[in-house]
C-alpha cells in the first residue's frame, strides 16, 4: 500500500502517546523510523515499532525515562539509557558525539542500558549530514553461529557508516555481521518463504534453507565466514565489554523475551563515533577527493548487461527521494503490523 510519510510519521507518534511516551520523544522516534523506511530498509523502521511499544507495559522500558550521561572526557562519553525510548538515547548520543567532534576532532560516545535502535546508519547519517565521518554500531542477543560452532553464540551485531559527499546525499553502508538481518529471516518465516543458502544452520549446525524453527533452533550464520565473525567480536568488545552492558548469552532479546511480568530488560550496548573532517584537512579538499573516487568506481568498466555502478547508500538515496515525492509503498509485512499496531490502540490506521 502507499501512505504520505506526514501521515505515516503522525500516526506513528499516535501511537506511541496511547503507551505513555512523551510527545518530543514520540516524534523523534517516528521521524527516525520513518526515515529508515525512505531509504526501503522496512526491516528496520516501522514495522518495528509494534514489537518495541510491547516492552512499556511490562516495565522492560520506561516511556518516562531519559538518558543520562555517567561520565565523559573531551572527546569521550557514557550515557546511561535508563531503558528509556531507545531511538531518543541513540539519537543523543550521536548529537553529543558530534558536538564533541567540533571541539576535538573526533567524538566517541558509547550507551548501556538500552534496546533497539532502528538501523544504525540513521546515526551514522547525523555525522554526515554536519561534514563528519559517522560510524555507529551495537550489540544483540546471540542468533548467529560462528565457525566451529552448532549453536548461538553473537549477535547479529550490526554496524554501520556514513560519508559526507560535494552532493549533499552521503555514501553510507548498514550491515548486520550476520549473512542477513535476523528479520529478513523472522520475515521470510511468517510469509511461509525458504531462504537462500547460506542464511541459515539448523541445530546441527548444517546449513538450511527452512526457516520454519528459528530462532527456537538453528543460528545465523557470519557474513563471508571468519570475516563476519571477526567484525562480529569487534561490535561486541566496543559495545559491551566497553560499556557495561550485557554480553552474548546475558543479553535478552527485545522482540522475544517480553513475556511475564518480570522479563529480563534488554541491555543492549552501543558506540557512535563522529570524526570532524575539516579538524584534519580543508573540507573543501575532501570533497575534491571524494568527488574523485566517485567518479573512478562510477566509470570502472561494466560488467555484461550491467546498467551502472552504484556506489553504498546511492539505491537507498534514490528510494528516499520517491518516497518524498510520491509517498511510500510499504510491503505487506509491515502493512499488517501497523494496522496491528492500530488495533492494539484503537488508533485509525491512514487508508493506502
Amino acid at each position: 500500500m502507499k501512505i504520505l510519510v506526514s501521515d505515516l510519521e503522525t500516526f506513528c507518534v499516535e501511537a506511541m502517546r496511547h503507551y505513555g511516551i512523551r510527545d518530543e520523544d514520540a516524534r523523534l522516534t517516528a521521524q527516525i523510523m520513518v526515515k529508515i523506511d525512505t531509504w526501503g530498509i522496512y526491516t528496520h523502521g516501522t514495522r518495528q515499532l509494534r514489537a518495541l511499544l510491547k516492552n512499556f507495559p511490562g516495565g522492560r522500558l520506561d516511556a518516562q525515562a531519559s538518558p543520562e550521561v555517567l561520565n565523559q572526557g573531551l572527546a569521550w562519553a557514557l550515557i546511561d539509557g535508563h531503558h528509556a525510548m531507545p531511538f531518543v538515547t541513540a539519537h543523543q548520543a550521536m548529537t553529543l558525539a558530534i558536538e564533541k567532534a567540533k571541539n576535538t576532532g573526533i567524538g566517541y560516545v558509547s550507551v548501556l542500558h538500552s534496546s533497539h535502535f532502528g538501523a544504525a546508519g540513521y546515526y551514522a547519517n547525523m555525522a554526515a549530514s554536519e561534514n563528519m565521518i559517522g560510524i555507529a554500531m551495537c550489540n544483540a542477543d546471540p542468533q548467529m553461529t560462528i565457525p566451529g560452532a552448532s549453536g548461538k553464540v553473537l549477535g547479529t551485531n550490526p554496524i554501520a557508516y556514513a560519508i559526507p559527499t560535494s552532493e549533499n546525499k552521503s555514501v553510507f553502508l548498514d550491515i548486520a555481521t550476520s549473512a542477513v538481518a535476523a528479520s529478513k529471516i523472522l520475515r521470510a518465516k511468517a510469509l511461509g518463504q525458504s531462504i537462500p543458502e547460506g542464511w541459515l544452520v539448523d541445530k546441527d549446525g548444517v546449513a538450511t534453507t527452512d526457516p520454519g524453527n528459528f530462532p527456537s533452533e538453528g543460528a545465523m550464520m557470519p557474513m563471508a565466514a571468519h570475516k563476519g565473525y571477526g567484525l562480529a567480536l569487534l561490535v561486541e568488545v566496543l559495545c559491551g565489554v566497553m560499556t557495561g552492558a550485557a554480553m552474548t548469552k546475558d543479553q535478552p532479546s527485545w522482540v522475544l523475551d517480553v513475556a511475564g511480568e518480570n522479563a529480563p530488560k534488554a541491555n543492549q550496548g552501543q558506540m557512535f563515533m563522529a570524526i570532524n573532517i575539516g579538524a584534519m584537512m580543508p573540507f573543501e579538499n575532501f570533497e575534491q577527493r571524494m568527488g574523485t573516487l566517485i567518479t573512478y568506481i562510477h566509470d570502472a568498466p561494466k560488467a555484461k548487461n550491467a546498467d551502472c555502478i552504484f556506489l553504498p547508500g546511492e539505491m537507498e538515496w534514490d528510494k528516499h527521494d520517491a518516497a518524498l515525492q510520491d509517498g511510500l509503498t510499504l510491503p505487506p509485512d509491515v502493512v499488517e503490523s501497523l494496522k496491528g499496531l492500530a488495533q492494539d490502540t484503537g488508533i485509525t490506521f491512514p487508508a493506502g
